[in-house]
């Protein structure tokens, strides 16, 4: 099987339509893999958004990560679980997307995502315009079939410094291969951001008091695509109880800042 719209793809069928507007799709976790992390799920509803605004704009641009101001985390999601994804769009055009959108499952909702931007670029550039088109027209009609994911190995991580219990660093390594980039993207390999996230989420987690749970991420910033091979400085540096800052560095270059919010667990 192809890795290509399996790999890294988390729309199965998209259940309504309303071009440029809204859409509602979607996925189903496959049973067997270890696990769906809470970063993957708000990537399904990114890639649902996706799919809104290139098809309007013709497929002539796709969105790429870039700002997502809030996105909050309800539940996890389980192997086996089904999500249903819902996407608004704010405002979209050849020059960006504005959306916001959610994920349930079986009524409950597990993430919610608020004030992101996508900047569009030429489409040609990463994938096949007419491949999109026709695994558009799939998603709206029969849907895909499901199963296709097979879960993601985790990039090596390497934790190096813990300071006073505030800050904590580690050296993440983006593989040269992996499925994934068949997805993301056939034209132009790019590490995903929320691959990059989810590394930070857990070393940041380690600063977290025993028992606490990621909550709320809010200005997230990608500055620049990640290439495979590329090797990454990530730090967490808490800043009061619950909350922490991350980053992500390489060459004296800052790839991305985000803050996390984490729960109290004494208040639980």
């Amino acid at each position: 099987m192809s890795d290509h719209f399996a790999a890294f793809s988390f729309v199965d069928r998209i259940v309504s339509f309303e071009p440029g507007v809204r859409a509602r799709g979607e996925f189903a976790v496959p049973t067997d893999i270890a696990a769906f992390p809470s970063c993957l799920v708000a990537e399904a509803v990114g890639q649902l958004a996706a799919w809104v605004a290139m098809e309007h704009i013709c497929f002539r641009g796709r969105p790429v990560a870039a700002l997502a101001n809030e996105t909050t985390f309800h539940a996890e999601v389980r192997p086996g679980d089904t999500l249903d994804l819902a996407v608004e769009i704010e405002q979209c055009d050849d020059d960006a997307v504005a959306y916001a959108g959610f994920a349930s499952v079986a009524g409950r909702r597990v993430i919610e995502l608020a004030d992101c931007l996508g900047p569009m670029l030429p489409v040609a550039d990463f994938d096949a315009p007419e491949a999109l088109a026709e695994r558009l027209a799939l998603l709206r009609g029969p849907g895909a079939a499901s199963g296709r994911f097979r879960g993601i190995v985790a990039p090596n991580v390497q934790a190096d410094a813990v300071v006073d219990g505030d800050s904590i660093s580690a050296t993440l390594t983006v593989p040269t291969q992996a499925p994934f980039f068949a997805d993301h993207f056939p034209r132009r390999p790019v590490f995903p951001a929320t691959l990059l996230l989810d590394a930070q989420i857990r070393l940041a987690m380690q600063l977290a008091a025993p028992g606490s749970k990621p909550v709320r991420m809010t200005h997230v910033k990608m500055r620049s695509f990640i290439a495979p091979g590329q090797v990454l400085r990530i730090e967490a540096r808490r800043s009061d109880p619950q909350r922490l800052r991350l980053s992500a560095d390489t060459d004296g270059k800052t790839v991305s800042t985000a803050r996390l919010e984490t729960s109290n667990p004494e208040a639980q």
